[in-house]
């Protein structure tokens, strides 16, 4: 994973997935004028984008939901889903012209990073790739909300629950406030402990758990059982 924070890191690699060439060129653009970002590839559906981000040893995938061949989901499931070994992982972020939850829900359940509509002014893109990159989801707390009001009728799994047997009963106590869509100083409140020990905390749940993004934290908090929806 790349980080630059300074003279000497190496820039962002990131290689772009869309399935229209202009969009592909204009996102090229955007991102080789910035000095901390290179762009070493571009791919034109899922299949070519899969290969080409582990053969290019990409940091990181700006990937289309639609195109050929495969989509946009599969091509993250197989990079960064669930059953992809930590250091086989490529980051995603999901840009698309589709506002629906389905398509967010999708993407982060598939391993998706961060989720982002094309129509995103050029600030918030490069932002967004820069906070995927040194390993912060991007969602914002009012879309988490949105998302478990729509999606949290899910049957639980108990072969997920195994997982949450890696966290500690203060780290449990974070992710069931994760679950309801808490920000850090929210759940700093509700636990009245700091906001930087939440982010500690967060970030430790995050790393047991092997996920990318505090939305992947959240549907696991569902389909395993932990919470349950208008309970806990």
């Amino acid at each position: 994973m790349s980080v630059p924070t300074g003279d000497g890191e190496r820039p962002i690699r990131v290689l772009i997935a869309d399935d229209q060439a202009i969009v592909r060129g204009g996102f090229r653009v955007l991102l080789e004028s910035e000095p901390d970002v290179e762009v070493v590839g571009e791919a034109e559906d899922g299949l070519q984008a899969v290969a080409l981000a582990r053969r290019r040893r990409a940091d990181l995938v700006l990937m289309d939901v639609r195109m050929p061949r495969m989509d946009g989901l599969e091509a993250t499931r197989a990079l960064a889903g669930p059953g992809v070994p930590a250091e086989e992982r490529v980051d995603v972020l999901v840009v698309t012209t589709f506002d629906l939850d389905e398509y967010v829900f999708g993407a982060l359940r598939a391993g998706a990073a961060g989720f982002l509509l094309k129509d995103a002014q050029p600030d918030v893109l490069l932002d967004a790739v820069r906070a995927v990159a040194s390993g912060k989801g991007l969602v914002d707390p009012e879309v988490t909300r949105r998302l478990i009001a729509r999606f949290v009728q899910v049957s639980p799994d108990p072969a997920r629950g195994g997982a949450l047997d890696a966290l500690s009963d203060r780290e449990r106590h974070v992710l069931l406030q994760l679950a309801t869509g808490a920000s850090n100083a929210e759940i700093a409140r509700a636990l009245t402990v700091e906001e930087s020990t939440v982010k500690s905390h967060v970030s430790a749940v995050l790393a047991k758990l092997g996920l990318r993004s505090r939305v992947q934290a959240v549907i696991l908090a569902y389909e395993s059982g932990l919470v349950t929806p208008g309970g806990r």
